[in-house]
């Protein structure tokens, strides 16, 4: 009768997530009965058993808790809420087709950064205009297609990149494409200003790039704080091509 309540005791046990039943001769049980002492081999083994739960259980909280900019993209929970806002979204996505039409084509780089921007706007335009199931995919087609144009862009700004930042971005791309977009685009305000003062000629289109960043990034934070405010997010789309269209000056 014990034998059989340790082994339905072990197996109930076994369903609980993060215990680990450890096996053990029925000797050493009648052992540590018999000399009320505990073998230090299985004090041991307990004690690793405790320690490795112990740092699991931190790594899963510090895990959960990581910002949203690491977090995948599981699509939009709000916008879009009437055929007006709807409309605006797609046609402020226009523009970003036309600042790649018009986009330097110096070289592969430059082609690749132009293109980009028109797949942006196709894929902010297809994903406004969506619908259903499919709309958490081409919201994720969005935000990574977004991500891309920022790596093209370092790119053709720079002959020479790091071969491992390329290589991780083109690895979190699909996974994290806001964390790729918040580096590259760091890259390339820093190229901005640096040229900006090396060359006179680019302050006043600086001037508008960064008016325009700080606008843009006002809506985008307020869209995802007050949701309820109609045409915030065209106002981001409308922001923010204006300030990629300032960045085609550094590639002529």
């Amino acid at each position: 009768m014990g034998q059989a309540n340790q082994v339905s005791t072990r197996r109930s046990l076994e369903h609980v997530h993060g215990v680990q039943v450890i096996q053990h001769s029925p000797f050493e049980l009648e052992e540590i009965s018999q000399n009320g002492n505990f073998p230090q081999s299985t004090y041991g083994r307990l004690t690793i058993g405790v320690n490795q739960l112990l740092r699991v259980h931190t790594v899963q909280r510090v895990w959960q808790q990581r910002p949203s900019c690491l977090r995948p993209i599981h699509g939009c929970m709000h916008g879009d809420r009437h055929l007006g806002e709807r409309i605006a979204n797609v046609l402020t996505s226009i523009p970003f087709i036309a600042v790649g039409i018009q986009a330097p084509r110096k070289n592969l780089n430059s082609k690749l950064y132009a293109n980009s921007l028109i797949g942006v706007g196709i894929a902010s335009s297809m994903y406004h205009s969506s619908k259903g199931r499919w709309r958490k995919y081409l919201r994720w087609a969005d935000y990574t297609m977004i991500a891309t144009a920022t790596v093209c862009l370092s790119r053709a700004l720079r002959d020479e990149n790091p071969k491992l930042l390329m290589a991780a971005s083109a690895l979190c791309l699909p996974i994290q494409p806001l964390m790729v977009s918040a580096v590259h685009t760091g890259m390339m305000e820093v190229a901005f200003a640096r040229r900006a003062v090396e060359n006179p000629e680019l302050k006043l289109v600086h001037n508008v790039h960064k008016m325009s960043a700080l606008l843009g990034g006002a809506f985008f934070v307020a869209d995802d704080l007050f949701p309820e405010i109609p045409y915030l997010h065209a106002g981001w789309h409308l922001a923010a091509a204006i300030g990629v269209g300032a960045c085609n000056k550094l590639l002529e």
